[in-house]
């Protein structure tokens, strides 16, 4: 492997979309490993990251670096080059990590158990995760991106779920009334870096299909 830059992903994956977007952003070239998440996890990845085996990892010059939020502000730190993506301001930087935080624990993991879930036993985790998205919502307010004008960190962190709004709608049998959020996914939508990864509303519901069908949900 050598030195340079690895990615080990899945391409329908919220999470390594992040990195990606972030490399993407910094104009960082890189080897892009796919990750079969049904089946076997390769030796690689169990060798890169032996503590949570998941993805993804981020290697650099042989050296992993695992977590996504992490790997965004390691991609931050290391090329600064380009406009930096995590604000400069203090308090600005960790309101951007509180609101990534709240991405990851408080709309990933409550759709999560929708999507893999008996959805009519999940009246409060389909209200919640609507209720989640319009506290989003008023933290963006009338800005074009979260950090205001500049495209950067909690735009990464929740854009690659925006493209899966439209699966948790169908299958949580919900309804995102978010009109100011998804003109903001919308708007990102419109940036390169961000539609080259972000995989069709049609491959995502096939996926969600076939991890409820093997979790005996459908």
């Amino acid at each position: 492997m050598g030195d340079g830059v690895v990615l080990l992903d899945f391409s329908l994956g919220m999470f390594g979309n992040r990195v990606k977007i972030a490399l993407a952003e910094k104009g960082v070239n890189y080897e892009h490993k796919e990750e079969d998440l049904i089946n076997t996890k390769s030796a690689l990845l169990l060798q890169m990251n032996p503590v949570h085996r998941k993805i993804p990892v981020l290697i650099h010059n042989g050296k992993p670096i695992c977590e996504s939020l992490i790997i965004v502000e390691y991609i931050d730190e290391v090329w600064k080059d380009k406009a930096p993506l995590l604000p400069t301001d203090p308090y600005h930087r960790a309101q951007a990590r509180f609101w990534a935080d709240f991405v990851d624990h408080k709309v990933h993991e409550v759709a999560k158990k929708i999507w893999t879930g008996k959805v009519d036993e999940l009246e409060a985790e389909r209200k919640e995760l609507v209720e989640n998205l319009k506290l989003i919502e008023e933290f963006l307010g009338d800005k074009p991106y979260f950090g205001g004008e500049a495209f950067g960190f909690l735009d990464i962190a929740l854009i690659p779920f925006y493209r899966w709004f439209s699966t948790w709608e169908t299958v949580g049998k919900l309804k995102i009334d978010s009109p100011k959020l998804i003109a903001w996914g919308e708007r990102c939508l419109q940036r390169e870096s961000v539609s080259k990864f972000l995989p069709n509303e049609k491959d995502i519901r096939e996926f969600v299909h076939t991890v409820r069908k093997k979790f005996g949900v459908d």
